[in-house]
């Protein structure tokens, strides 16, 4: 959460300060502030709002030609979202100022002792203790300062950090919550996320936990807590701003909704060997020890926990290891029975959810062998796992998931087969019937999306709608909750999602006219049985709307509304079933005049637990 962007160099900083949070403004979007350094003194300014509404206050004011500065879009966790509590925060002498992400869990007791010490703080934030404890510091070089800083601030952090005594100097700190380097020519970024720099610069480095880095227009200087030099590992950044801008599309979630085949492609590609079998040999298990496994769990959060939904029936019904799921906020405190012969698959498209990085990290302290699956290379849950699964789904800008989450289903169902094999718990006919229709994910997601104006005509319908329930079975209940998830994310609405069977036990008391069903019905072993239930709904004055397979006529005589699907073999169905659902969350969304890729009071990455 938070967007963080910082430069140093020869340029205006606040020209390309302001479109760098442009670019980051998915992680948060409740307050925006700027500061620029110069030997006089530190210029801030900031507003509540969107950038935008920063932008407009700039406008109205001479601000300094300083080419060193820093900027931060916020997502409100200590502090309501005003323009007080907006970063940057300064000191008491206002010749230090700071931005920050992520929660400094101690901040209440360094507050005290700082106010003992005569500090005066201006806002009910976290972040101004840092501030103020450089401020104590200030015979020091600005980089120990933080060094020190970071040694008593506790919890999930990355810092930016500028002095008006060293104005030429930007220094930042991560522990975490993820910083990156930009590394240019007579320049340097820091920032939370690489599109805030990738019109200047390819190169890059990502900042690991517990490191500072010193930036001056020529150098890149990265430090441990005490001081001892860390080489920079520079890397290339593949995909090109292109890649993170509309591109002709209204918004980022529908241009994302349409990159899906491509993701898709893309996550499959090199993954099967020269006889179209699944082969993942970048993960580095050796088959002796996945064949070691006698026990799974997968854990995430929000859409990714969905994923793992899916992954637990994939993983289940193809290798018969017993596999449990977790939202990954509740996984450790629930005292999980885990030991080395305990495969845990930690699932986060940023790769720096707070809360899966916490549980993997209690997995890999009990000895289990840790598999992360994520969007963001080199990313904490990819350095922190034992093997790595990317979904290379490409930069995904709009809040609410969407490709990513498709990638993460391809990705999973690839691991379950690459370990049905090493384990030898299907037949090569099983495989290849499931790889083949894995394979033709691609074109049949494209078909889909060609149902996009029929979908709109539906979702014009239920613009007023205020109740929906979402209901499947087997590998359509996690596409069912996906589906409830993607519209009260974006259209605010209440979207419950439930397993179709258990409606009867409590929850179809809800059910009467003017509440809309959504029943999805594409595993043919659980399909009539859906549609029983779904009779159960209509029978109630439910208006039912299905997403069943291609040639499925039976679906017509209990759905109201209908969209097909092109058949695939279960379990791989839900990639194709999902579409239909974040198409219709998108419509009803954009037929109320919600902004789809900033919801409300939601950040793109959530680092804080």
């Amino acid at each position: 959460m938070c967007g963080i962007v910082g430069y140093v160099g020869s340029r205006s900083a606040l020209d390309l300060l302001v479109p760098g949070l442009e670019r980051l403004e998915y992680r948060g979007y409740d307050s925006a502030g700027v500061a620029l350094a110069e030997p006089e003194g530190i210029r801030i300014v900031r507003k509540a709002g969107r950038i935008a509404d920063l932008e407009r206050v700039l406008q109205g004011e001479p601000m300094p030609a300083a080419t060193v500065g820093m900027g931060h879009t916020r997502w409100a966790t200590h502090g309501a979202p005003t323009t007080s509590n907006a970063h940057p925060h300064r000191d008491c002498t206002g010749r230090v100022a700071v931005v920050h992400n992520g929660i400094i869990e101690n901040w209440a007791e360094l507050k005290a002792e700082l106010v003992g010490n005569g500090h005066v703080f201006a806002s009910d934030t976290d972040t101004e203790v840092v501030a103020h404890l450089v401020e104590e510091l200030a015979d020091l070089p600005l980089e120990e300062a933080v060094r020190q800083v970071m040694r008593r601030a506790e919890g999930a952090l990355a810092l930016v950090v500028i002095r008006a005594d060293e104005p030429d100097v930007v220094v930042g700190a991560r522990r975490g919550s993820p910083l990156v380097v930009g590394l240019g020519e007579g320049e340097n970024f820091l920032a939370s996320d690489i599109p805030a720099f990738l019109a200047y610069t390819r190169r890059m480095a990502v900042l690991e936990d517990d490191r500072v880095v010193r930036l001056d227009a020529d150098t890149a200087t990265i430090t441990d807590l005490d001081g001892n030099p860390v080489a920079v590992q520079e890397r290339h950044v593949e995909w090109d701003l292109e890649a993170a801008e509309k591109g002709g599309y209204p918004t980022f979630m529908l241009k994302e909704i349409y990159e899906q085949p491509q993701a898709i492609a893309d996550t499959l590609r090199g993954r099967f060997d020269q006889a179209g079998r699944v082969r993942l040999r970048e993960l580095e298990l050796s088959d002796d020890v996945l064949r070691a496994v006698d026990k799974v769990f997968v854990v995430a959060c929000g859409t990714s926990y969905h994923a793992a939904m899916m992954a637990k029936y994939a993983i289940e019904r193809w290798t018969r290891l017993p596999t449990e799921i977790d939202i990954a906020s509740e996984f450790r405190y629930r005292d999980p029975v885990l030991d080395d012969r305990t495969l845990v698959i930690g699932i986060s498209q940023s790769g720096e959810t707070a809360d899966t990085l916490a549980a993997i990290r209690y997995a890999k302290a009990q000895g289990s062998v840790v598999v992360g699956v994520s969007n963001v290379v080199d990313s904490s849950l990819a350095r922190e796992a034992d093997a790595v699964l990317y979904t290379r789904a490409g930069p995904e800008i709009g809040v609410a998931a969407t490709k990513t989450f498709t990638t993460q289903l391809v990705a999973l169902q690839l691991f379950g087969l690459h370990l049905a094999r090493a384990r030898g718990s299907l037949d090569d006919g099983a495989i290849e019937l499931l790889t083949s229709g894995i394979r033709a994910l691609p074109d049949q997601v494209r078909r889909v999306l060609e149902l996009d104006g029929e979908i709109a005509e539906m979702a014009s319908r239920w613009a007023g709608t205020r109740d929906f329930f979402f209901l499947g079975r087997s590998g359509d209940f996690p596409v069912a909750m996906e589906g409830a998830l993607k519209l009260k994310e974006i259209a605010y609405v209440r979207a419950e999602g439930y397993p179709a069977g258990e409606m009867k036990h409590g929850p179809i008391a809800l059910i009467e006219p003017g509440v809309v069903v959504v029943g999805v019905a594409t595993d043919s072993h659980v399909r009539q049985k859906t549609f029983a239930n779904m009779e159960e709904m209509r029978a109630r004055g439910g208006e039912i709307f299905m997403v069943v397979e291609e040639g499925d006529e039976a679906a017509r005589k209990v759905a109201d509304h209908a969209i097909a699907v092109p058949a695939a073999p279960d379990l791989v169905c839900t990639v194709t079933a999902v579409v239909p659902l974040q198409l219709l969350a998108y419509h009803i969304a954009t037929e109320r005049g919600f902004d789809v890729d900033k919801p409300r009071n939601l950040a793109k990455t959530v680092t804080v637990e």
